[in-house]
């Protein structure tokens, strides 16, 4: 029981050192004439800092980075739609995704896009990061499987 304990207490303080940074900003919060967050510019990481998802600065604590991207379907700004982006920390999504994307419209015609990923900073990129040790584990973890 002794041991069990020193263990639990042990892997608590792991779990701490192992925090993903995501980067965090919203649409809504960017200034007037000013797209920080990328909804119609590059997203640029030079304005932007990754923040520690277990961190007092995260809107919201998680062990997931979160991208959420809305479009309309007509609108008045540049392209002649209106875009907003989200990055955050998250937690798992309600339908269940940890890693990947889905997307759908909502009742008013509004493309929407939903993003998850587990690595430093991977809610950046327009797409998704793949993480290489995945892309290099997932052949052979089908053929494990197929060997079976």
């Amino acid at each position: 029981m002794r041991r069990l304990t020193c263990f639990a207490i042990f892997s608590s303080f792991l779990s701490i050192g192992v925090a993903i940074k995501c980067y965090q900003c919203s649409t809504s919060e960017d200034p007037k004439g000013k797209d920080l967050c990328g909804a119609y510019e590059y997203f640029d990481v030079s304005k932007n800092t990754p923040v520690d998802c277990l961190g007092e600065q995260a809107v919201a604590l998680g062990t997931f980075c979160y991208k959420r991207l809305q479009q309309s379907p007509r609108g008045f700004i540049w392209d002649g739609r209106w875009r907003s982006v989200e990055r955050r920390c998250a937690q798992i999504s309600e339908r269940g995704i940890n890693w990947g994307c889905d997307w759908g419209y909502d009742l008013q015609g509004v493309y929407w896009e939903e993003c998850y990923c587990a690595e430093n900073g991977c809610n950046s990129a327009t797409g998704l990061k793949v993480s290489t040790l995945l892309l290099y584990l997932s052949p052979l973890l089908v053929l494990l499987q197929l060997l079976k």
